[in-house]
């Protein structure tokens, strides 16, 4: 084993750096080429699931981090290497298991996978491990395959309506509760549909929460903290557009609330969850002894 890896780095060393340019060229038009159809059907889903159109703003945020993160990166030398070929096999051949069998994740996971790949044959190891946070964050641009999703969304709807129906019976309202469906004192019904459930809200809350921990200068299990933290935010957030969305049935009219849950909601929840971010933040900067700062 130890032999073939002195092998795999001596063969690093060959690869000719005058002749980078066409070969990135040819690398990334063989893989834009073998990836097109898959991308393509990943800009559909961003176009027309409301659950996953954060997804779009992925890679341009991976880029903007890239960016951010050009100092540090510069003093790293590039090192093509031969490891990046299994990867991009790898890649290919779930890509190939995916139109087999018809399933779609499989086909974009080896996307990415081939993508890494590259980033290892071209740039080298050192480079991937580097961006390895970075890279791992794309894996966010893609929608949750449908049996997860489906783990996730019915829960996710279900703890929405008994939150909802906490925070209204709170403020005095009184909540009658059939599966997903409410009544509000006595005369008007109020059902909690899937689009309700918060995965959007999930979804986008967990891209911002990742690309602020990642740019933040603080110990990995505060960025840890952050990420997962984004969890219950989400669940909190949504909790209460679906109370004020309640509140704006119950006390004015349809139309005013519908306009609240699908235009003004999404523009008040995430500068909310920044903010609880930010709280967070300085809460967990306050747990630091002064030897850990």
């Amino acid at each position: 084993m130890s032999q073939t890896a002195t092998s795999l780095s001596a063969s690093a060393a060959a690869l000719p750096r005058n002749a980078h340019w066409p070969t990135i060229s040819l690398l990334l038009a063989a893989f834009t080429w073998t990836f097109w159809s898959t991308f393509a059907s990943l800009i559909k889903d961003w176009r027309t699931d409301d659950n996953y159109s954060v997804g779009a703003l992925v890679p341009f945020a991976a880029l903007y981090l890239l960016w951010a993160d050009r100092h540090r990166l510069a003093y790293i030398p590039l090192a093509p290497c031969w490891w990046g070929v299994p990867l991009i096999l790898l890649g290919f051949l779930s890509r190939f298991l995916g139109l087999v069998y018809l399933f779609e994740s499989a086909e974009r996971f080896g996307m990415l996978l081939a993508f890494i790949g590259l980033v290892v044959l071209l740039a080298g190891a050192a480079v991937a491990s580097k961006l390895k946070w970075l890279l791992f964050f794309l894996f966010l641009m893609f929608p949750l395959p449908g049996k997860i999703h489906n783990l996730i969304s019915g829960p996710l709807q279900t703890f929405a309506t008994k939150g909802a129906v906490f925070g209204l019976e709170l403020f005095g309202v009184t909540v009658a509760r059939e599966g997903n469906r409410l009544v509000l004192n006595d005369q008007t019904p109020l059902a909690v549909a899937e689009a309700c459930s918060g995965l959007r809200m999930l979804t986008a809350f967990i891209v911002v929460a990742y690309a602020f921990a990642y740019l933040v200068e603080r110990p990995a299990w505060q960025k840890v903290t952050l990420v997962l933290s984004s969890i219950p935010i989400a669940i909190f957030c949504n909790i209460i557009r679906l109370d004020v969305t309640a509140a704006l049935f119950l006390f004015t009219n349809s139309e005013l609330a519908e306009v609240f849950f699908h235009d003004f909601a999404g523009l008040t929840m995430m500068p909310l969850a920044v903010i609880l971010l930010f709280s967070e933040l300085w809460i967990l900067n306050k747990l630091l002894l002064p030897d850990d700062r």
